[in-house]
């Protein structure tokens, strides 16, 4: 597989998959979209999240990330984009999400959720840090440096998506027992806090001196 060796895939899908289930933005925000809104909108959201995954490492693939990471001001703006987003996402669960959005029309609503996984990834410096930082160690020094990354991404996006579908999918579990609107507000609101300290957390470790 382009001068990748089996054992060399076997530790990168398990370095993936240990990255991917460490605590951080998309777990704690794929569990309150399936735990509140239901699998569905999980589902489109997870969608979003690996396009947005898939982009990135296209784009660390053609040296784009590597730019941004190289421009103190370029990743500065991308990392304080990504800890307000995801403090807006924190407040817009604690206040129950009071836009409308269960009166929105089903694509609108899935199409919504989508928008939102992507626009958290894109706007995620870690992601691309990762890409930079990481994965390159897994590639073959004497083969098709181009190919092997952009297949290592796409291993990557795989394996998150695996992780982030069965987050769905347990957090979609508690659906049955949230009928109660106050149980369903204890449970978005307390999720929602979750989600503003990771953010808090998100900015504290993505500064630059934690590289």
């Amino acid at each position: 597989m382009n001068g990748l060796a089996l054992e060399t895939l076997a530790a990168f899908i398990l370095t993936s998959a240990v990255i991917e289930l460490t605590p951080g933005p998309n777990m704690a925000w794929l569990a309150i979209v399936a735990a509140t809104e239901g699998r569905r909108p999980g589902f489109a959201a997870v969608a979003g999240v690996a396009l947005g995954l898939a982009i990135v490492g296209v784009a660390a693939a053609l040296g784009v990330a590597a730019l941004v990471t190289a421009s103190p001001f370029l990743y500065e703006a991308l990392r304080w984009g990504g800890v307000f987003y995801l403090l807006w996402l924190a407040w817009d669960g604690w206040r129950d999400g009071g836009d409308g959005v269960d009166k929105m029309p089903f694509g609108a609503r899935m199409l919504r959720y989508f928008r939102r996984g992507l626009i958290t990834n894109l706007l995620n410096p870690k992601a691309a840090v990762f890409y930079i930082a990481v994965l390159p160690a897994f590639t073959n020094p004497t083969g098709d440096a181009l190919t092997e990354t952009l297949t290592l991404s796409m291993i990557y996006v795989a394996v998150a998506t695996a992780i982030h579908v069965a987050i769905v999918v347990l957090a979609g579990l508690a659906r049955h027992v949230l009928d109660d609107p106050r149980r369903s507000r204890i449970v978005r609101r307390t999720l929602s806090a979750l989600l503003a300290v990771i953010a808090l957390w998100f900015a504290w470790t993505t500064g630059r001196a934690s590289f």
